[in-house]
């Protein structure tokens, strides 16, 4: 990436003008961290939801980027959460690994309990970056992250964090432009973080844990950045998983990704091909999308 070819970050149309204006934040910034930048920014661009609250997640994620490319220098990091190294603050305990099998209408009191806190924050964090295969990063953008409960325990975790910027299967099935898809692409919400932790052998419990998201993630999220999502998404590796749960939970398959990456710029295909799955929230998400 360099400066004159900047254009887009991750969605934002980003100028040269606007690249002096994050730098002035950088030098402003008082206390001298990454999150005062952040807010510096999104003040001095107007980078905010629906309500009116800064964007501070995306624009983390975005200068974090810029300063990968050498457009920008960053303050040093305060901890190591942000480099997906490790995390620095482990959870206060771990779920006790007691084997758990039967089938899921066996299991009293399931539900998704919205990661509220920090201790919860540190659980949510720690079984991901412990028993995850792709680890821990921060999810990027507007997101959601649940905590999924029985009576006697937790089973897993589950994430969700802003759309891919371009992914050619879902924007041929959605039918939007590249102009409509960077006005819209909020509404889309991705499925980025699904865990069951490996003791718990549950027959269903994937599928029937994504129809709980399903209906509860609209609402959650409207309630916290102002406006509902009308479409899911998600990536499934192969051949590592094969998407059962998905398809089961009435996910609709519609191809492969290209092996590029989430907010890829090199064009280059590095990257395990990944099955694409949507589920929409609404009859009308096309309309919601800007799709006429």
């Amino acid at each position: 990436m360099t400066e004159a070819s900047v254009g887009k970050l991750c969605g934002r149309p980003l100028s040269a003008a606007d690249l002096e204006t994050i730098r002035r934040a950088i030098d402003a910034a008082d206390p001298p961290w990454r999150a005062e930048v952040a807010r510096r920014v999104c003040g001095a661009l107007g980078w905010h939801d629906t309500l009116g609250r800064p964007k501070l997640m995306s624009c983390r994620v975005g200068l974090l980027r810029l300063h990968r490319a050498g457009l920008i220098a960053l303050p040093a990091p305060r901890n190591g959460n942000g480099n997906g190294r490790g995390l620095a603050k482990q959870p206060a305990a771990w779920p006790a690994e007691r084997p758990l099998g039967g089938a899921v209408g066996q299991l009293s009191g399931l539900r998704l309990v919205p990661v509220v806190g920090t201790p919860a924050s540190r659980l949510w964090n720690g079984l991901i970056a412990r028993y995850h295969y792709l680890g821990y990063t921060p999810l990027p953008g507007a997101q959601l992250r649940y905590l999924i409960h029985w009576d006697h325990g937790i089973l897993g975790a589950l994430g969700f964090g802003a759309a891919a910027w371009k992914v050619a299967a879902r924007d041929r099935w959605i039918g939007w432009e590249a102009a409509t898809r960077e006005a819209h692409l909020g509404r889309v919400l991705n499925n980025a973080r699904f865990l069951i932790l490996p003791w718990v052998q549950v027959k269903n419990l994937a599928s029937t844990i994504l129809a709980l998201a399903v209906g509860r993630v609209g609402e959650d999220f409207a309630l916290r950045y102002g406006a509902p999502p009308v479409l899911l998404e998600t990536f499934v590796e192969t051949p590592r998983f094969r998407g059962t749960c998905y398809r089961a939970a009435n996910w609709r398959y519609l191809g492969e990704t290209a092996g590029r990456g989430k907010c890829d710029r090199t064009h280059q295909a590095d990257l395990p091909r990944k099955a694409v799955y949507v589920y929409p929230l609404a009859a009308d998400f096309r309309a919601a999308l800007g799709v006429v």
